[in-house]
């Protein structure tokens, strides 16, 4: 009796040990799913709703994506995958102003226009990792998505003397074990709270729908996504600064978030 009690216990113990074992498997698994950000604008100018999942993995390690809801600041960042021919006037317009800026770059920009990265630089913008080939980050391996960060951050770091600390994934989409090895890398990673769909080159000559789309959508604490291969960016963007702070918005730098 004493022996198929023994039998029994150890079964049952055997059991309970592989339920435990596919159930932490399932929840990794389910946990390190691929998000793709994304945000519900507000009304008023009030706080967008950012979306629960993707927001949870990213506060986890440090990230960003909206500032203080107190704070009429708005921190203006630039996606540059590329040299569309629009980017110097940009950069005029933000030193006429004297408005800070974050360019999210690739190599493929810092190899095309690294006389603008210098620019960038020596206008006190900061410049943010956005990789070197643009690729989905939560298919790489580590040793794959190291190389994809570090490469560009050693040849940024190389030919202008600048050392990118801040970071965003291609498309906005991310898992929680590339924000987590991106954070060991030391990296913030960086997404936003307003946008619009300014991305599409064969859809410009749009500056008053771009302008009126990120002026309804202000709130405090904004991080705001545009991208410089846009030719109405560069239309719009005087008129949207000096409207902006009409509304009594300041623009701040990433580097003084809050």
């Amino acid at each position: 009796m004493r022996n198929k009690l023994t039998k029994t216990m150890y079964i049952l113990v055997l059991i309970l040990a592989i339920l435990l074992q596919y159930s932490l498997t399932t929840f990794a698994s389910t946990d390190n799913e691929k998000c793709a950000w994304g945000f519900c604008r507000g009304n008023d100018h009030a706080q967008p709703r950012l979306d629960g999942k993707p927001l949870k993995i990213l506060e986890k390690y440090g990230g960003i994506a909206m500032g203080n809801s107190d704070s009429k600041q708005i921190y203006l960042t630039f996606d540059a995958g590329y040299e569309g021919g629009y980017t110097e006037n940009i950069l005029a317009t933000l030193k006429k102003n004297n408005v800070p800026a974050t360019f999210f770059i690739t190599a493929h920009y810092l190899n095309t226009a690294e006389e603008l990265v210098m620019q960038m630089v020596k206008d006190g913008h900061a410049v943010g990792n956005h990789t070197v080939n643009h690729k989905d980050i939560t298919v790489l391996s580590e040793e794959e998505l190291k190389k994809e960060v570090m490469d560009l951050h050693i040849a940024v770091q190389e030919k202008t003397g600048y050392e990118m600390k801040y970071f965003r994934p291609p498309k906005g989409e991310f898992n929680d074990s590339s924000i987590a090895f991106l954070k060991n890398l030391g990296y913030t990673s960086v997404l936003w709270s307003n946008a619009y769909d300014d991305w599409n080159t064969a859809n410009q000559g749009r500056s008053d729908y771009g302008k009126k789309k990120l002026l309804d959508n202000l709130h405090n604490g904004c991080i705001l996504l545009v991208h410089s291969t846009s030719e109405d960016n560069m239309v719009l963007l005087d008129d949207f600064i000096k409207e902006a702070r009409a509304m009594g918005y300041t623009f701040a730098s990433l580097d003084d978030f809050e």
